[in-house]
């Protein structure tokens, strides 16, 4: 029992500061005026490629950058640099999510000023990202026609925390049997009113949703507050 109440408070201890570094990022991105957005999915949902083929658009309008999480390699920061966009990668060996604490530091010498746009791709992972607040102004969660209409059901933690849902990989529904309003009414089920997005980065399906989508937000305002923490 003694054991168990250490393990919360350590959590609690490294939630809290984790907030804290947070919110001075955040204060430190709306003061350079760049728009941040975190991406999360667990692995094989096409997260890189629809962030990849995001990059490659908005670089003929803004100025972009992103940030990719690992557990190891850097071959996702290899794939994304093809767009032309500044990409570091931030490896983080056995840690199964990014924090704002790794974030921070792999801004070291960015000139964050000099950007419209700052990506941040995290782990493959539905379940650590959704209780660390990166100080982003907007999380997306993606899951593919793939993985199943349920995705949200079994995950709700990370959907209560995202503010838009891309559901990626359309070009495949048809032959996966995808059922597009079942997987509808599980993302309504666990976050009425949700924004959701259809997409296939390997036709270009959706991508101009979700441009504007982008455009939208970045000129309708930010987050005021850090994502809540979820036990």
């Amino acid at each position: 029992m003694t054991q168990q109440t250490r393990l919360v408070e350590v959590r609690q201890k490294v939630l809290k500061q984790n907030d804290v570094t947070a919110r001075a990022l955040r204060t430190r991105f709306h003061n350079a005026g760049v728009f941040v957005v975190s991406l999360v999915s667990s692995p094989g949902s096409g997260k890189t490629t629809f962030l990849e083929r995001t990059l490659t658009l908005l670089a003929k309008q803004y100025r972009v950058a992103a940030l990719v999480g690992d557990l190891a390699t850097d071959n996702d920061a290899q794939r994304l640099a093809r767009s032309g966009a500044p990409v570091r990668q931030i490896v983080t060996g056995t840690v199964c999510h990014l924090e704002a604490e790794m974030v921070l530091k792999a801004l070291e010498g960015w000139k964050l000023e000099e950007l419209d746009f700052l990506f941040i791709e995290n782990v493959g992972n539905l379940v650590c990202p959704a209780t660390y607040d990166l100080g982003e102004d907007m999380r997306l969660v993606l899951f593919s026609v793939t993985e199943g209409e349920d995705k949200p059901l079994k995950y709700p933690p990370i959907f209560n925390t995202a503010d838009v849902a891309v559901i990626t990989k359309m070009d495949l529904a048809a032959a996966t049997e995808f059922d597009n309003a079942a997987a509808r009414k599980s993302i309504e089920s666990v976050r009425p009113g949700m924004e959701i997005i259809e997409v296939s980065a390997r036709t270009g399906a959706g991508m101009s949703e979700w441009m504007e989508l982008l455009a939208a937000r970045r000129g309708s305002g930010r987050r005021v507050a850090p994502v809540a923490n979820l036990a």
